[in-house]
């Protein structure tokens, strides 16, 4: 896991630093720092471990000691409600950035008064991708808006320019459903977000795609959703444990 740090280092290393808030969180700080010197340390808060902070760099979720001398990565569970925090923590901040992310930067497919919208980091050249984008019209059909994020994956040489060819047509969602299905997009080029919303799926820790977020920053576990009914079931399950979340925190 450390490894994946480090990569992530690496890539944010030219982002601006910030400045710790309190003697502990610089501590926390000089600790990961003193691992992993070119980590870009995203958010420091009190964890909900008692001693630990969580510390966020890149997408990636780790709890250091108030004191610098111990360092977890991994999932932190509240045992008496049966909640993985950490990926309470990973959701609410991609929600967050989901929500600032305006429309013009993504293709959407969407339907008057959706029962669910989904987010969806894709990549033109990925088979499951496609396979996703295939049942666009029985999802729509049942409610659900669709929000695509291009995100070509580094694994796909040219997947970028495809993106970006996609991007500059005159109708987006035509020539994505188009490259969906195999056509070639072309090589047009034009003013495009796409660096941008592959930087954002990196900064939220996005490494596969299709990868299907909930309005609350939810991961979809698209095993369980393989077909449209299915993930229309998934969609719900999940909003009911939401309301079940909230009305535990009252």
């Amino acid at each position: 896991m450390l490894k994946k740090f480090l990569v992530l280092a690496a890539i944010a290393a030219t982002a601006p630093l910030a400045h710790a808030a309190d003697p502990a969180e610089k501590t926390v700080r000089d600790a990961l720092h003193s691992m992993l010197p070119l980590a870009v340390i995203d958010k420091v808060a009190k964890s909900d471990l008692p001693g630990f902070y969580e510390v966020v760099v890149s997408g990636q979720i780790a709890d250091v000691s108030a004191d610098g001398k111990f360092l977890m990565q991994g999932s932190l569970y509240d045992v008496a409600h049966k909640r993985n925090l950490t990926d309470a923590s990973l959701a609410a901040m991609r929600a967050q950035a989901i929500a600032k992310l305006p429309a013009s930067k993504e293709l959407r497919f969407d339907v008057a008064n959706p029962k669910h919208t989904v987010t969806v980091f894709t990549d033109v050249d990925c088979p499951y991708c496609r396979a996703f984008h295939k049942n666009i019209g029985q999802f729509n059909a049942l409610g659900i808006s669709v929000h695509y994020v291009l995100f070509p994956l580094d694994i796909h040489p040219g997947a970028d320019k495809k993106a970006v060819a996609v991007w500059c047509t005159q109708d987006r969602n035509k020539a994505y459903t188009d490259a969906m299905n195999g056509k070639d997009p072309g090589n047009a080029t034009c003013t495009n977000p796409v660096s941008e919303t592959k930087a954002l799926g990196i900064a939220l820790g996005i490494n596969a795609t299709p990868t299907v977020l909930t309005g609350d920053g939810t991961s979809v576990d698209l095993a369980r959703a393989t077909s449209p009914q299915a993930l229309l079931a998934e969609l719900d399950r999940l909003a009911g444990e939401r309301t079940k979340t909230k009305v535990a925190a009252r």
